[in-house]
């Protein structure tokens, strides 16, 4: 299937839009944002609040770019909640899923109309929410709609996912069937807190399913903003639940509840392979998950160090590393090592960092304390194996000293360091030298995690190799807008190899939709 780019819009890796007209328009959705904050929110079931009871002490959103500004507040749910919760959407699941294909294609539709309509507030509510910059929060705000839209051609072109069969004899109707599986429950991550939690819930909800939704305990704004998307849109009560809380005192009775039919989940590899090992009891259940990774990039002799340092920059420190796809760790030839790391430093030392929701900021904070702490914990480890070639100290005065902000660190290390196997979300990058392209993907394959992986080279038996030999899902090779990052709804599925992922069929995909279905074989027949 082909996707066809708009004439105008910002994604991770390109703009083509207006930039006056932008900013201004991202100028008055923040202040249209801050006057409304610091708001308390219930969780929605049913469309209806509900106060939570049993899940802790209520959600205190605030910001990471200054942590004395409350975004708002927020109802935890607990084990009550979460029950009524997955109640309600196995009762409204029923209507929705009767209800014809072309007729939900037509609600998801609106709802990829109101994220556009609306795309400057959602924008600029993740700014303030995760610390993103302007133009990285719109690239959230553009793939969600182009997530659903993507998802519905599928649907679309598949007749609803319906065929006819072969008859077996003269008299016989046969036809195959994708039916949903029922109640999913969507567990979302904080870094694209609107593009993961609308690709996962858009795929579930277009072809039948009900979904308990329950955003990261960083960014519940943001996911009550998808949830009144959904309402808006007309998508019926019971079919989409709005369950923000606390982890560690509902996240279990979600995956665990007996009405649960399957769990889509985007975060760590730990939380994530403890739900796939616990979620299949009675019988297997789906469990779509995207569980993070450890991302190389490779720099040969022969490439373009210029366009290699650019890449390995902007996918290393774009969004704070705090990426799934994220560059973390550099592999590069020796021969070429001084020059690149020369070329990296000194774009590294070019970011702009600040306050990200200020025009042309490229930096921003890390999303909380404990990320924080893994960063120092990672530089003090990197100063004594190693040797700190930029950054490895706290940002200060000024908006440093109110939010969560560390600099962009880039470290020289011997290849036997855990740092370049331990995923760390955090402003990081371990890069060691190589003396061939056959050690260089060894290094890499050494990683459990697969999900993106970059080569910058002219040698087309080396990019051959690459791709044939590299364990990652999502390649890139002489990416310079951004070595490992940057995959878009119809141009890059967004598959993880590996402790990355649980099915080998990954979002922003063609295959990705059919995984919230089961098939069903109808055979009539005739008199």
């Amino acid at each position: 299937m082909t996707a066809t780019a708009p004439v105008t819009k910002v994604t991770y890796t390109s703009t083509n839009v207006d930039m006056d007209a932008f900013h201004r328009a991202f100028d008055a959705a923040l202040a249209n944002i801050r006057a409304s904050l610091g708001k308390h929110y219930p969780l929605f079931i049913d469309q209806k609040p509900v106060e939570g009871s049993g899940g802790g002490e209520p959600i205190t959103d605030t910001s990471p770019i200054d942590t004395s500004v409350v975004l708002a507040t927020f109802a935890a749910a607990g084990p009550t909640q979460v029950d009524l919760a997955v109640k309600s959407a196995r009762a409204a699941q029923k209507t929705w899923a009767a209800r014809s294909w072309r007729e939900r294609v037509a609600v998801l539709r609106r709802a990829a109309e109101l994220i556009r309509e609306r795309k400057f507030d959602l924008a600029a509510t993740m700014s303030l929410e995760v610390g993103k910059s302007r133009l990285e929060a719109m690239g959230d705000a553009e793939e969600s709609a182009d997530l659903i839209d993507y998802y519905l051609a599928q649907v679309e072109e598949t007749n609803g996912f319906s065929r006819a069969m072969v008859p077996m004899t003269p008299i016989e109707r046969n036809t195959e069937m994708l039916r949903p599986y029922g109640v999913f429950v969507c567990i979302a991550p904080f870094n694209f807190p609107l593009a993961l939690s609308t690709g996962m819930s858009s795929a579930a909800l277009m072809t039948g399913n009900a979904v308990v939704y329950k955003p990261a305990e960083d960014t519940p704004l943001t996911g009550l903003k998808l949830y009144e998307v959904y309402r808006d849109a007309g998508v019926p009560a019971g079919a989409f639940n709005f369950l923000p809380g606390h982890g560690s005192q509902m996240g279990d009775a979600m995956w665990q509840h007996p009405g649960t039919d399957g769990v889509v989940f985007t975060g760590s590899k730990e939380v994530g392979m403890r739900i796939y090992h616990g979620l299949s009891q009675r019988w297997v259940k789906p469990c779509l998950m995207e569980l993070g990774g450890k991302n190389a990039t490779i720099v040969m002799d022969s490439a373009d160090l210029d366009a290699a340092a650019e890449g390995v920059m902007k996918s290393a420190f774009s969004l704070q590393n705090q990426k799934c796809s994220a560059t973390s760790r550099v592999y590069v030839h020796r021969k070429v090592a001084a020059p690149f790391i020369e070329k990296l430093l000194e774009k590294t030392r070019a970011i702009r960092m600040g306050d990200p929701t200020e025009r042309d900021v490229y930096f921003g904070p890390v999303i909380n304390a404990k990320a924080v702490g893994r960063w120092e914990k990672a530089v003090g480890q990197a100063r004594t194996e190693g040797k700190i070639l930029a950054g490895g100290e706290r940002l200060k005065g000024g908006v440093f000293d109110r939010g969560h902000f560390v600099a962009p660190t880039v470290a020289q290390l011997p290849l036997s360091s855990s740092l370049f196997f331990e995923e760390l979300f955090v402003p990081f990058l371990a890069v060691g030298e190589v003396a061939s392209l056959d050690e260089a993907l060894a290094e890499s394959n050494k990683a459990e995690y697969g999900l993106t992986a970059g080569l910058f080279s002219k040698n087309q038996a080396e990019i051959d190799r690459f791709f044939d030999e590299v364990e990652a899902g999502v390649c890139y090779v002489n990416k310079r807008s951004g070595a490992t990052t940057g995959a878009w709804p119809g141009a890059q599925a967004f598959t993880g190899w590996k402790g990355s992922g649980s099915s080998g069929k990954g979002g922003c995909g063609p295959w990705y939709v059919q995984q919230f279905v089961r098939e069903q074989s109808r055979t009539v027949v005739e008199g």
